[in-house]
Formats: structure tokens, C-alpha cells, sequence
């Protein structure tokens, strides 16, 4: 989520209600008087019409305030009634009655049946040119659709543009943010969150309460939730929320509409992304809890907003080297294991398990490592994990530390077990925390120093296995495809150029450790 400026930002005003066209100038200086449906006034109002036909519901399409004299109604009380039914099916705002030659007085069948029919019925009770309302009313009412279409094609020309540029799915939010004022949240049908933009503070407000939110925003706009759905070629695959607009609902709806065309647009062409919104959204939260720049609490609602459960459970924090967190996602459905996947910085793929407490974490996690090892078809495949966590501020640290594991058996030249822990890693997990240490590199390169300027890295690699197989001489010649006198030989080259004796224990031990260390800094 990205905190942006809303400075410039101006909502429209909201569609003229009838309350408001009551405080006009013009229609102040007429006295307005309301004699029914004042609990209406806040109707909008699309368009003003002038009609004294009983029949005017026909000439009507809903939402106008209808300007009447009654010239035509005078004397006829059927006709009256029939008046104030047409406009109710025509679902007019509001009619007002110019009080004059025809009507001295508010008419009481017209003012019962308005009452009735929760139509607003206002009388005038001074004489008020109507073509001056009717001009003064249509000149904001198209000042404000001039305006709403002019921000639709400021927006889409915005998002296109990014679009165009390879922007990612977070830039165009944010750009949809910025214009709408509002927290901007993307879903999938099962409403996860995908994406969100806006101010942070508005955000995590929305996400605290998003299972409610989303309830109420499924049903349409209302209370300036207003949503977009997303989608093509006849499938729907997503939903865009504005969370709480401010301006005129129609214009909020057309800026939803855009917003949402952008995006199907972006996930059409690719987004400027190998990976889908759910992959992205998931590789956004994991990498905020790993670096630790957002306290974990700040991240729950995060977390429970893209569908995983973190009531009462047990978390599992896992990281396997590559990158390939398809595969992973489709291993964990299979096992039926809720969890968030995603791919970090370093060629590897995070994992958060997130456990009922009363199920074993770690067999769990050894079965999920054992089907991994089985769909990959690679039984050297390797799950780092760290100890189960039961409390959520507790997540980033247990995925620091499954990274910090995995990086440590990164260039494991034995076989290791499929799920791997802090206490299997020993010295080379020591060492990889201290490999950017200046002294430690300067310790490595002294000591294999004769070996580092070799152009044949074959000796080294000799080095590598002899000393992880715990000085084996067999299974080094094994390993290596070589006689046991061959062996002997680089054996021998070696401790020559090194000038150390490698049957000499706290010799081999040094020269092990530099090793690490130069394997550390390496990779």
C-alpha cells in the first residue's frame, strides 16, 4: 500500500438534491412552502420539466422535478389525484405548484395523495418565472456531467498512459486513488484481497472490517461504497471497490467503470508482471513481514483481508531455494494446507502455513517437504523452516530465520534431510551470518589463498567434499569419480599450496571455516 497526496484532489459535488434547489436564490425569492414528502427532499434531481398534463408521466423518465401551474387541474380533483399518481410511477423527484389564478391555496387532494405516495410536494407561494429555474437548474445540472466526463477521460487517459509505460498493478491504484480520494481495494470473487491504494491509515481502517465491508459493498453502491466488476470475454474474475466516496455516485460510478477497464486491460496484456495479482499480492505481504519495515500488528488486517486464517493458530514460516511458487501453491492445495506462497529477493519462494492449533506443525511440514520432494521429481529439494509460531508478531522473525537457514544449505555439497532447521545448519549457519564481516573475508582469502588464485577450480571443489564428508577419503573419491592414488594426489597439491596439513585437525578446522566463508560470500 502506497500513501499518496490527495492535496489536489476535488471531489465533485453530489447531484442536486430537491433540498438543495429549495435554497436556491431564485426559488427562495417564491417562498417555497413543503406540503408533502418533506422526508424525501434529499431525492436527486436529474432534470427540471414544466408540465401541466394529467397524463405527464409519460413525457417523463425519472429523477426531474416537475414546475407546474395547475391551470390545467383547476376544478378537476380525478385529475389532480391522477397527476400526482403519474409522476410517482414516473418516479419524478419532486413537483412544484406555483400557487396563482388556479390554486389560491395548496390543494388538499393533491397534497394527500403526495403524502401518500412519499412524492415531495413544495408550493410557491409568490410568482416565480419558471424558465428562469428551469435555466439556472439545467446549467449546473450539465456544469456537473461536463465535469464528471472530463474527469472520466483524465483518468483513463492517466491509466492508459501508465498502462502503455508497463506500469504495475499498484501504480494504476494509486493513480485511481489519488483521483477518487478514497481507499481503493481490488478482490477476487471469493472477496481476497488482491491489491489496495490510498491513504494508509484509511486502508488498514477498511481492512480491519473488511468481512463486513464486503458484505455491504456486494449489494451495490450506497453510502459511497461503490463497486466495478472485473472481468471479459463473459467470465467475471474480480471486483474494484471505492471505499467510502464522497463525491456524486454517478461520477463515482463512472470513475470505477474507468478504473476498471484500465485493469482489465493491464491483466490482458500481462500487467508487466510474469506473475497473477494473487501471486503479487502475496509476494507484497510476505515481503513486508521479512524485512520487518512494517510492525507485524500493522499487517494483520492485510493478511486476514487475502484469506488467510490467523485466529488462533499456529504459523509456520518455510522457505524453499528457486523460484517457482506455482508450484508450491498447487503442493499445498493437494495437502489441503492454508497458507500464503510467493517469491522473495534471492531466487527463493516463502511459505506461511497457517495451522488449526491443535494439528502437529511439524509432521505437517514434513509431509508438505516429502510431496514437494515428489512433484518436483527432485529428492534433493530442501525446506527450510523455522519453529513453529503461535503468536502473529512472531512471523517475521520465524521467516527471517527460515531464510537465514535457507541461505545457509544453499551450497550444501552433501545431501540434507527435506526439511531443514536452525539446529541443522551449526558453523556454516554462524558463519553465513558473519560472511559480510571485513575481517572474515580477509581470514578466507588468507587462508586458501594458494587455491584462489588457481585458474582450475577442480582442487577447491576436492577441498569442498574431503572437508563436508568429514575428511572421508572413500567417499571423496567416490564423489569425485576418481581413484583412491588420484585422490592422494590433489590431497597432497593442496595442503602444498595451502602450507597446511589436513591430517592436523585445528588446520583442517581453519581451513573449513575460510572455506565456508568463502562459500558464503560468494553466493
Amino acid at each position: 500500500m502506497t500513501a499518496i497526496s490527495t492535496a489536489t484532489w476535488q471531489p465533485l459535488e453530489p447531484a442536486f438534491s430537491v433540498r438543495q434547489v429549495l435554497t436556491l436564490e431564485r426559488v427562495l425569492a417564491g417562498e417555497p412552502e413543503v406540503v408533502a414528502g418533506a422526508g424525501q427532499l434529499d431525492r436527486p434531481v436529474r432534470w427540471v420539466h414544466v408540465a401541466e398534463a394529467a397524463d405527464v408521466g409519460v413525457m417523463l423518465s425519472g429523477g426531474e422535478m416537475v414546475l407546474t401551474t395547475g391551470v390545467l387541474l383547476a376544478g378537476d380533483e380525478a385529475k389532480q389525484a391522477e397527476y400526482i399518481q403519474s409522476l410517482h410511477r414516473s418516479e419524478a423527484a419532486a413537483v412544484v405548484l406555483g400557487l396563482g389564478r388556479a390554486f389560491p391555496a395548496p390543494p388538499e387532494v393533491m397534497r394527500r395523495a403526495a403524502e401518500r405516495c412519499g412524492l415531495p410536494m413544495v408550493v410557491l407561494h409568490r410568482p416565480l418565472p419558471f424558465a428562469e429555474l428551469t435555466e439556472e437548474v439545467q446549467c449546473r445540472l450539465v456544469r456537473r456531467k461536463f465535469a464528471a466526463v472530463s474527469l472520466s477521460e483524465t483518468v483513463r487517459t492517466a491509466l492508459t498512459g501508465l498502462i502503455t509505460a508497463g506500469a504495475p498493478l499498484q501504480r494504476l491504484l494509486d493513480e485511481v486513488a489519488q483521483h477518487s480520494g478514497c481507499p481503493v481495494v481490488v478482490t477476487n470473487l471469493a472477496h481476497r484481497v488482491l491489491a489496495t491504494a490510498g491513504e494508509r491509515s484509511a486502508v488498514d481502517d477498511v481492512l480491519r472490517d473488511w468481512e463486513r465491508i464486503a458484505r455491504q459493498a456486494g449489494g451495490g453502491a450506497g453510502d459511497g461504497w461503490i463497486h466495478a466488476e472485473l472481468g471479459g470475454r463473459g467470465e467475471r474474475w474480480g471486483r474494484l471497490l471505492l471505499c467510502g466516496y464522497r463525491g456524486d455516485t454517478a461520477t463515482g460510478r463512472l470513475l470505477a467503470d474507468r478504473a476498471a477497464e484500465a485493469l482489465v486491460l493491464h491483466r490482458m496484456l500481462g500487467g508487466g508482471s510474469a506473475h497473477t495479482w494473487e501471486e503479487q499480492s502475496a509476494q507484497s505481504l510476505l515481503t513486508d513481514l521479512v524485512s520487518g519495515a512494517v510492525p507485524a500488528r500493522h499487517l494483520l488486517p492485510r493478511a486476514r483481508a487475502a484469506g488467510l486464517p490467523v485466529n488462533r493458530r499456529t504459523f509456520v514460516p518455510l522457505v524453499v531455494p528457486g523460484k517457482d511458487p506455482a508450484r508450491l501453491d498447487r503442493v499445498l492445495r493437494l495437502l489441503g494446507l492454508p497458507g500464503l506462497v510467493a517469491e522473495l529477493a534471492g531466487g527463493v519462494t516463502a511459505v506461511l502455513l497457517s495451522l488449526p492449533r491443535d494439528q502437529h506443525a511439524e509432521a505437517l511440514t514434513a509431509h508438505f517437504a516429502a510431496r514437494l520432494r515428489t512433484e518436483t521429481g527432485a529428492p534433493a529439494t530442501v525446506v527450510a523452516a523455522a519453529d513453529p509460531r503461535t503468536a502473529w508478531d512472531d512471523v517475521p522473525a520465524g521467516l527471517r530465520e527460515a531464510r537465514h537457514v535457507a541461505d545457509a544449505v544453499a551450497d550444501a555439497v552433501l545431501d540434507l534431510p527435506a526439511v531443514v532447521r536452525l539446529k541443522d545448519v551449526h558453523l556454516r549457519g554462524l558463519i553465513r551470518l558473519l560472511r559480510d564481516d571485513p575481517q572474515v573475508q580477509s581470514f578466507a582469502e588468507r587462508e586458501l589463498d594458494g587455491l584462489l588464485c588457481e585458474s582450475e577450480p577442480e582442487l577447491l571443489n576436492v577441498l569442498r567434499t574431503y572437508l563436508a564428508t568429514g575428511r572421508n577419503k572413500s567417499r571423496t573419491a567416490q564423489l569425485h569419480h576418481v581413484s583412491r592414488p588420484a585422490l592422494y594426489r590433489r590431497l597432497e597439491a593442496i595442503q602444498a599450496r595451502l602450507g597446511v596439513d589436513l591430517d592436523d585437525f585445528e588446520q583442517a578446522a581453519s581451513v573449513h571455516i575460510a572455506l565456508l566463508a568463502h562459500d558464503a560470500q560468494q553466493g
